[in-house]
């Protein structure tokens, strides 16, 4: 355990969210919300002391074992979320530090969550500050510090893997730095562009930003209580709606269409599979709320908004679907599970996984029939080794073992079954509303500190793949690096 690069890497990201936090500062000074202006510059203050003092002196040993890593993402995330949440406390705007440690994470997470109950009344600088936290928690806070400040390479693969979601990761250059600048390149040229669009379309700046944060990092937190149906503009809808879509899409691909690899960017397996699974549901969801709405088009531009919204995991609405009948309903249950592609910046347990679990299935059903038969699970037609098969199937099983007992421990606040189960999904898979209580037009205010905790855990755990998270929690692995302090000190 390299103690030593652990708290460097976290002086790092002290100082980012320092710097971070100069924004939501700009924003306040610019609606002349000066009062603001302590809250964020105290945390901003104690950050950079912090993160200065740790990552002063760069270590001799630069290397980042695969524990050094889990440690590092998880650490990095609650202490990230738990300094964002001060901004809220300060102000007075969210005194509950519980409930802004929630909020935080939320934002981070990119799940969309809120315990707020009048969104509206918040000021100007904590807006975009919730909202801003989903740009950057959505390619991932290490990929960020990697992108924007001179990190080694020295087994920095670990931080990727820990923090990027999908059963496997992949680079697009031969150093981490550069592919997080790459990654990082697409990302702003893509919000970019959306924030073009929906002032081209007469949405204010400050209003464009905001969903334009939320869309990018697939998270959902919108200045409207509404959200996007407070407008009632079905262009901002087409619009936002395309980019949720869009920015759930693996971005590697985006990647290959720079590259002029179109065979690659167009033929991806799992994306045509995301593609097809969009267009089934808005398909149908559109024919059973069709006797809802006043025509065709509107019935499947509200489908597809909400489809787009809950595949990608960013949980903005244009219609309150806990209104839908059941099949629709079902739908926006399963999607939730399903999220979009690995490698993009969606939760959810990925297209990939999806389509690994089936062709596992289907290899398993061929070897009862034909026992001697040699079969081979290929995915993006590549053949997927046993370490990757066991890898999605571990991952399947503690997912749905954490889920269940979230689940359980949930239901103590006494809320009925179908609010109890769906805050717990739309927490683990980062989705933002639920149905009932947490449907699109509710909030998790209601909810006791204990259960506002479990489900930030659960946040968490889904954005970062459970492992780092778990980590944590493990007695064994902290036995270890006690006794490896001491043998080190020795």
């Amino acid at each position: 355990m390299n103690y030593k690069m652990v708290v460097f890497v976290l002086g790092r990201i002290f100082c980012i969210e320092a710097v971070l936090m100069l924004f939501p500062m700009l924003c306040a000074a610019c609606y002349g919300e000066w009062y603001l202006l302590p809250a964020f510059l105290l945390p901003a203050v104690l950050l950079a002391v912090l993160g200065l003092a740790a990552s002063l002196r760069t270590p001799k040993n630069t290397t980042i074992f695969a524990r050094d890593g889990l440690a590092i993402v998880a650490l990095v995330w609650v202490l990230m979320s738990a300094f964002g949440a001060l901004p809220f406390v300060i102000s007075g705007e969210i005194p509950s530090f519980v409930d802004a440690f929630f909020e935080t994470v939320s934002g981070f997470t990119t799940t969309g969550s809120t315990i707020l109950t009048d969104v509206e009344a918040l000021s100007h600088g904590t807006l975009f500050w919730r909202s801003f936290a989903h740009w950057v928690g959505g390619m991932g806070v290490l990929v960020f510090a990697m992108a924007v400040l001179p990190m080694t390479d020295g087994r920095a693969m670990h931080l990727m893997r820990a923090e990027v979601p999908g059963p496997t990761v992949g680079k697009i250059s031969s150093k981490l730095s550069d592919s997080a600048k790459i990654l990082y390149a697409i990302y702003f040229a893509m919000t970019l562009a959306e924030v073009i669009l929906l002032c081209a379309g007469g949405m204010p700046l400050f209003d464009s930003l905001i969903h334009s944060f939320g869309s990018a990092g697939t998270g959902g937190f919108s200045n409207k209580a509404l959200s996007v149906g407070a407008y009632n503009n079905p262009y901002f809808e087409i619009v936002i709606g395309v980019f949720m879509l869009l920015f759930g899409i693996n971005f590697n691909l985006y990647y290959f269409l720079l590259l002029r690899r179109f065979r690659d960017a167009f033929c991806s397996e799992e994306m045509l599979t995301y593609l097809g699974i969009v267009a089934f549901s808005t398909v149908t969801i559109t024919l059973n709320i069709l006797h809802l709405y006043d025509g065709v088009g509107t019935a499947l531009r509200t489908a597809f908004f909400q489809v787009s919204s809950i595949i990608t995991t960013t949980g903005y609405a244009s219609a309150d679907f806990n209104l839908w009948p059941t099949y629709s309903r079902t739908v926006i249950c399963i999607l939730t599970f399903i999220g979009a592609c690995a490698g993009s910046t969606a939760g959810g347990l990925k297209i990939s996984r999806i389509i690994i679990f089936f062709k596992a299935a289907k290899q398993d059903l061929n070897k009862m029939l034909h026992t001697h038969a040699v079969t081979t699970v290929r995915f993006e037609g590549k053949p997927l080794d046993e370490k990757v098969l066991r890898g999605v199937h571990n991952y399947f099983n503690i997912y749905m073992l954490l889920l269940a007992v979230s689940v359980l421990l949930i239901s103590l606040d006494g809320f009925d079954l179908v609010t109890t189960f769906t805050s717990v999904v739309t927490c683990f898979n980062n989705v933002g509303p639920g149905l009932e209580v947490v449907g699109p037009m509710g909030s998790f205010a209601g909810f006791s500190a204990p259960a506002k905790l479990l489900l930030s855990f659960d946040m968490l755990a889904g954005r970062l793949e459970l492992y780092p998270m778990l980590a944590l929690f493990s007695p064994r692995l902290w036995r270890k690096r006690i006794s490896s302090f001491k043998e080190a000190r020795a």
